[in-house]
């Protein structure tokens, strides 16, 4: 009879063990290898909701330019996502009731880190109002950006046939010659029959040069090539052309580039938005523009009072919604110029700034 009792209570013993044995490889296989299984979903959430915040941050700024308002933005300086791990087991037995006690807990913490930087200073504000390099902007066309959408967001005139422009809440049309001269600039990229490359000088100077081929290139795209130059006021025969930064007609082997600022093509950007009939009554916002010739603009940023739906960025200001629909691809890839430009405009890393850093709980 005490055998047959002393069996049972040692099979017990040996199950409740079997079960504590289980539960503390179940905690530490769970905790094993834990940043790996991290980095795929961490990655990808995070650089998606900084895209999105860049796009929201870059559409209220041009948005408020409309309204004369201040632009601010805001980068983010670092993310750093920490994990922890916590887990404890217990266990115990007591005599003579050999009763077996059990424990064990386990903590999870995530606790990621942001540090934004406030974008101000010197440098930053004289690479917001410095135009773009020329050589820049072709650059972007050698790269395979239709020249008609890029020279039309970004210069203000080319050898003094002037584009489309608005300043002090006025607005100037675009010369015939400029939107004809972009057309056919467009057919001719198409064709291959344009492109860029930069020489060196002895001196160790660098110059941009436009250049227009004429080998193998079919006479149609020719007889264009030969009406760009016309259009331009450049030499019908000139092939080879240097870029340069002017507002003026250049020299005969030069192209002259008016190009823009990073604030002056936001606030070209701003001049297609639908600004609120309120807010032209009240007189909040520079008078729209759409009564202008151009009926059918190729951009445009829509309003309402109700949040929209489906679309690409949208912020809410003064009481509207502003947004970029989802389906209007134009409109869509001149913001993601306007971001692009932000880059290739000489903004810097600001100095000495204060930075915020909030831990995200």
């Amino acid at each position: 009879m005490a055998y047959t009792e002393y069996k049972k209570m040692n099979t017990k013993n040996k199950i409740t063990l079997c079960s504590f044995a289980g539960l503390c490889g179940l905690i530490l296989t769970s905790c094993s290898h834990l940043g790996p299984g991290t980095v795929s979903t961490d990655r990808f959430d995070y650089s998606t909701a900084i895209a999105n915040s860049w796009k929201q941050q870059t559409l209220l700024n041009i948005v408020k330019l409309r309204y004369l308002d201040l632009p601010v933005f805001v980068d983010v300086a670092s993310i750093v996502s920490g994990y922890s791990m916590e887990t404890s087991l217990s266990g115990g037995q007591s005599w003579p009731d050999d009763v077996i006690s059990l424990g064990g807990s386990a903590k999870f913490t995530d606790r990621p880190t942001l540090t934004y930087v406030p974008m101000t200073g010197e440098k930053f504000l004289r690479g917001m109002i410095t135009p773009i390099e020329p050589k820049n902007i072709f650059f972007m066309l050698q790269a395979g950006y239709a020249a008609d959408f890029i020279l039309a967001l970004t210069v203000e005139s080319l050898n003094g046939v002037r584009n489309r422009s608005a300043t002090a809440g006025s607005m100037r049309e675009a010369d015939p010659e400029f939107i004809r001269a972009l057309e056919l600039l467009r057919d001719v990229q198409a064709a291959g029959a344009v492109g860029m490359r930069v020489e060196e000088s002895k001196d160790k100077k660098q110059t941009a040069v436009l250049f227009f081929r004429r080998d193998d290139i079919p006479q149609e795209i020719v007889d264009k090539a030969t009406e760009i130059r016309k259009l331009l006021k450049l030499p019908v025969n000139q092939q080879k052309l240097v870029l340069t930064y002017s507002p003026m007609h250049g020299e005969d082997n030069e192209l002259a580039v008016n190009s823009r600022s990073l604030l002056q093509i936001m606030g070209a950007f701003a001049t297609y938005i639908e600004v609120p009939e309120a807010h032209l009554k009240d007189q909040s916002a520079v008078p729209s523009f759409e009564n202008s010739k151009n009926n059918k603009p190729a951009v445009k940023i829509h309003s309402g009072r109700i949040k929209p739906l489906d679309t690409y960025a949208s912020v809410f200001y003064r009481g509207h919604w502003f947004w970029i629909e989802n389906n209007d691809w134009r409109t869509k890839r001149a913001l993601t110029a306007v971001m692009f430009f932000f880059t290739l405009a000489d903004t810097g890393t600001p100095d000495k700034l204060p930075l915020i850093t909030i831990p995200a709980q």
